[in-house]
């Protein structure tokens, strides 16, 4: 049955107890993304259920009526995969933060889709084991999100994405339908690999309600390590030389460019004596080497000795850990520089990264409009982050340094977008990574699954393409 438009609020708030529908003035002090706080939340209503019960209810409903859905995590995104407005209901799952289970055998973790990353490393910790997905939005950002984009963060080089930590997945589809994917076996090849259909889909597919987790055993020794580089191609041999030596212990490689190293530490004291072009943090952990500092300084020894690096710089404390890793996390910094800024977030070759930086950086430069741009990223894996900060937020302006930024990617077998999905600031560049019959295979699977587009409506691709 079909109902009027009109009545779906009441219907709402005659199923649910009345702190879990919010609209109206009610909406005051709640945003779309944590980044962008001018921004006021626009939706005909937010809802925040409690179970997955809850969420098949709010769909059924919803898709009685032809209502659209966006679904709210920790709304740490960059690519407007959150946006809403006043036609559309909000489902916030911040209410459904439990930690369900710790199996310490199994190493699994089953939580609600709602838990703060954070919370999840802690849990694991007092457990004595790890839970590898790692950034900064890390107090913030929600499980469900994370599988959603498939969020990836500084250690994809050792333990892989989001995808690669998930074992089963709870979803609720646009009419209601519950799949329940949740188990703590690895291996299962009993037809198609639902779960993987979901991580990605930035909730246009279904919405994730419960996930369990695989967990690592705790990792004792932890190095960071900072090196000063003169040449970029000496990061390539050094990710190479490092990789061999610690046997697959590398954990992160992080390459900042020198005008973004030094814009991060401002504020913060920099562990580097003198400058150089290129800085590469890098993290190693291990469990198993007895003299593990020894055995990490003979390696860097060996690294200078073949005049890889410059400069070595090793983080001795739990303090110059902290710095270390402040210094690339502190991306306020080169946010405060300036009045509007664009985020980018691609993928590129490694041995490409190089030329593709000096390209768009050179073509950037000569925008007008353009204050600066700085260039930083998870080499190991070849995600690179752009930043570029302007003086107005005209929108010609913003499209020509998209076409600046993305356009080179598709010559040089590259992504517009590495690990914060595509939603809406990327939707009109799919093109540039996926191909027409691809774009067309998704629609055919967007159609599968939710034929009438509720959820998550306009974002990665539209109805009527």
């Amino acid at each position: 049955m079909k109902y009027n438009q009109v009545d779906i609020i009441a219907h709402l708030r005659s199923c649910f107890d009345k702190d879990m529908v919010l609209t109206g003035n009610e909406l005051n002090g709640r945003f779309a993304h944590i980044w962008r706080t001018e921004v006021q939340l626009e939706a005909k209503a937010i809802l925040f259920p409690r179970s997955t019960d809850d969420v098949a209810a709010i769909c059924k409903i919803c898709t009685a009526y032809d209502q659209s859905i966006v679904v709210h995590g920790g709304l740490t995104g960059l690519v407007g995969g959150t946006l809403s407005d006043n036609s559309d209901i909000v489902i916030s799952m911040e209410k459904m933060d439990v930690i369900e289970e710790i199996d310490p055998l199994c190493r699994t973790m089953t939580v609600q889709a709602g838990c703060i990353l954070s919370s999840i490393h802690d849990a694991a910790d007092f457990h004595n084991l790890f839970f590898p997905l790692n950034f900064g939005a890390k107090g913030s950002a929600q499980i469900g999100g994370c599988v959603a984009t498939n969020a990836g963060g500084l250690r994809v080089k050792r333990f892989g994405m989001t995808r690669n930590l998930i074992i089963g997945l709870e979803v609720v589809l646009a009419d209601g339908t519950i799949i329940n994917g949740i188990k703590k076996i690895i291996k299962d090849n009993a037809g198609y690999n639902l779960n993987q259909l979901f991580i990605g889909s930035e909730g246009t597919l279904g919405i994730v309600t419960r996930a369990t987790l695989r967990l690592e055993e705790k990792l004792i020794n932890r190095k960071s390590v900072f090196v000063g580089l003169a040449h970029f191609k000496d990061a390539i041999h050094l990710l190479r030389f490092c990789d061999a030596k610690f046997s697959g212990l590398l954990s992160a490689f992080e390459v900042i460019w020198a005008n973004t190293f030094d814009a991060l530490s401002v504020g913060l004291k920099s562990p580097f004596s003198g400058s150089h072009n290129y800085y590469v943090l890098l993290e190693v952990l291990d469990n198993h080497i007895l003299d593990f500092e020894k055995y990490t300084q003979d390696i860097f020894a060996e690294v200078c000795e073949k005049n890889i690096a410059q400069d070595v710089v090793f983080a001795n404390t739990a303090h110059d850990q902290e710095l270390f890793w402040g210094i690339r996390e502190n991306v306020e910094a080169l946010n405060a520089l300036s009045p509007y800024q664009q985020h980018f977030d691609i993928s590129v070759p490694i041995d490409k990264m190089a030329e593709y930086s000096e390209r768009v950086s050179d073509q950037l430069s000569k925008v007008n409009g353009v204050m600066h741009s700085f260039c930083f990223g998870h080499m190991a894996d070849g995600n690179l982050h752009f930043l570029v900060g302007k003086n107005t937020s005209e929108n010609a302006l913003k499209s020509l340094i998209n076409e600046i930024v993305y356009n080179p990617l598709n010559d040089l077998g590259g992504s517009v977008s590495a690990e914060h999905g595509i939603g809406l600031e990327k939707k009109a560049s799919l093109g540039i990574s996926r191909s027409k019959s691809e774009i067309a295979l998704m629609r055919k699977i967007k159609q599968a699954l939710d034929p009438k587009y509720l959820l998550n409506p306009g974002k990665i691709i539209d109805k009527n393409e």
